[in-house]
Formats: C-alpha cells, sequence, structure tokens
C-alpha cells in the first residue's frame, strides 16, 4: 500500500515542529483511500496515463510505493515584527522555484493561491496553470518521484524559510562553517551555492552575540555580487576570495575571525590547496593594517 517516505516526513516533522499554529491534520503526504492517481499516490494507486508517472522520465524511473506529494495547510505565524503565513510562504517558494534555487531541483510542481481567490500552478514542466479549489486553503508540493525513490533530503528549502523569517535559527559550528565556505569555492555552481546558503542577518550586520552564522554572512556575503559576475559555469577562486575580502574592514575581519574562533589558515585549509597560501596572506595582511 502506498506509503509516507522517510523524507518527506522529515519535512512534516520539520513544519510541525515550527510553525505552532499549523494542524497536524492539514500536513499530509499519502492520500486517503479513495484517493486515485496523482503524487500522493504510490505504484499501488496509480492510474492509466498518471500525469505523476507519465510527464517526466524522473517519475517513470521513480515510481515505488511511495507518495511523493506534500500538503500544507493554513497557519499565521508573526516572527520579526511581522506577519507570515500560508500564502506568503507558497509565494516565496514559487519564487525561488522560478529563480531556479538549488533546494528546489526536485520539485516538480506547487499548487497554491497567493490571495485565497485564485489557484495558481507553478508546474516545471509548464504542463498547467492551475487546479482545483481545495487549494485555495492549502498548498500542495509536488516532488518528483526519482528524488523519493533515492531518499534525498528536502528540508532545506523550508529549513532556509523557517530560518529567513526568523523562526528557525541556524546552529552552525567552526566545521560547518569552513564547509560552506569549501563548498561555495569548489562547485561548478558557485552562484546558486552562495544564493542557497542562509542569508538571514544580510543587511543588518553581524549581530551583537556575533553567532557563527552571523560570521559567515558577514564574510561571505560581498561574495554573492562577485560571483554573479564570475557566472555559474566558471569557478576563478581568487576572485572570490577579493569578493568576500572586499567589503570587510580590518578590525570588523578580526573582531569576526577572533570570536567564531578562526584563523587566516583555518580559512585556508577550507578551500583548495593551490590557493591556500594566497588566502593566508591576504587575509593576515588585512588583519595587520
Amino acid at each position: 500500500m502506498t506509503r509516507a517516505p522517510t523524507n518527506l516526513l522529515n519535512v512534516r516533522t520539520l513544519l510541525l515542529s515550527c510553525l505552532k499554529d499549523l494542524d497536524p491534520a492539514a500536513v499530509g503526504i499519502v492520500g486517503d483511500p479513495a484517493h486515485r492517481g496523482g503524487y500522493h499516490c504510490g505504484s499501488d494507486r496509480v492510474v492509466t496515463n498518471d500525469y505523476s508517472v507519465v510527464e517526466s522520465p524522473r517519475d517513470q524511473s521513480g515510481l515505488t510505493l511511495d507518495a511523493s506529494g506534500l500538503d500544507v495547510g493554513s497557519f499565521t505565524v508573526r516572527s520579526g515584527g511581522l506577519t507570515h503565513d500560508l500564502r506568503s510562504f507558497s509565494v516565496w517558494c514559487v519564487q525561488q522555484c522560478a529563480a531556479g534555487a538549488a533546494d528546489t531541483r526536485d520539485i516538480r510542481e506547487i499548487i497554491y493561491s497567493a490571495d485565497g481567490k485564485v489557484v495558481r500552478r507553478w508546474d516545471r514542466l509548464g504542463k498547467r496553470t492551475t487546479g482545483d479549489n481545495s487549494h485555495l486553503w492549502h498548498t500542495h508540493f509536488s516532488f518528483f518521484r526519482d528524488s523519493t525513490k533515492a531518499g534525498r533530503d528536502q528540508t532545506p528549502l523550508f529549513r532556509r524559510y523557517l530560518t529567513g523569517i526568523g523562526i528557525l535559527e541556524d546552529h552552525m559550528d567552526r566545521a560547518e562553517f569552513l564547509g560552506h565556505l569549501k563548498a561555495a569555492l569548489t562547485d561548478e555552481g558557485i552562484a546558486t551555492q552562495l544564493r542557497a546558503l542562509p542569508w538571514q542577518y544580510a543587511g543588518g550586520g553581524i549581530p551583537k552575540d556575533m553567532s557563527t552564522l552571523g560570521v559567515l554572512n558577514e564574510v561571505l556575503s560581498t561574495t554573492r555580487s562577485t560571483a554573479a559576475k564570475v557566472g555559474a559555469d566558471l569557478v576563478d577562486e581568487p576572485a572570490i576570495i577579493a569578493g568576500v575580502l572586499a567589503g570587510l574592514s580590518p578590525q570588523r575581519l578580526s573582531e569576526a575571525l577572533k570570536t567564531a574562533g578562526l584563523t587566516p589558515e583555518a580559512i585556508a585549509a577550507a578551500v583548495p590547496a593551490d590557493i591556500a597560501q594566497q588566502v593566508v596572506d591576504v587575509l593576515t595582511a588585512r588583519l595587520s593594517t
């Protein structure tokens, strides 16, 4: 019988743990017993020419007993002086998909309403633009079945949303800081990698507590414009290093690294060996000015 896969159960748990106004009954993965066809069904419930199977090779190759859809019901939450709800959440998710954010690549479609009056559908395959009226009060996410079959983690997009609105804090330790930096500098999709980082402190500077995530934002946020100039398919490490350093005063850089327990050598250890010494030299020079 159709089952709920672990990766979507993890998304459900995350949302329910952070959005206290969200009714557990309104966050569903497996369709009710009468449900036939679509991403809420596994292989035992799909129908002939089921759109959730036949329209994409990713779905055809990934069909199992697992459902590959997630419904999210209404919620309202206040954070940072702002009100966030199902509609603003849905619009944000659609914007991330349309922008090609790395953590949305497994989403096939989102059926939602931006105003509670008109149902819209973002479809990666461009097949449909709307849905039935039940989506006036809940939003549906379809994930390509091959990603569900592979058990791929689908929480990053939702964590990024929750972090961005101030509900979820990232407890990023020193090792994770260096890991993100290494990934950002070596992945061919450099611009996408950088956009996927949690920039909840962007524009606000480092918080008073000088959290490690704040330090990460301070050190890396200036690379976004550099990465855009470099391009998504070209990695120019010296240019990126220059971008990292360009927006930091020696005093702020020294303060940030000291608070995070990082040294120029520690940062250099996270980047490719052929430019590691350059990183040490540039950081040391700026810290001594």
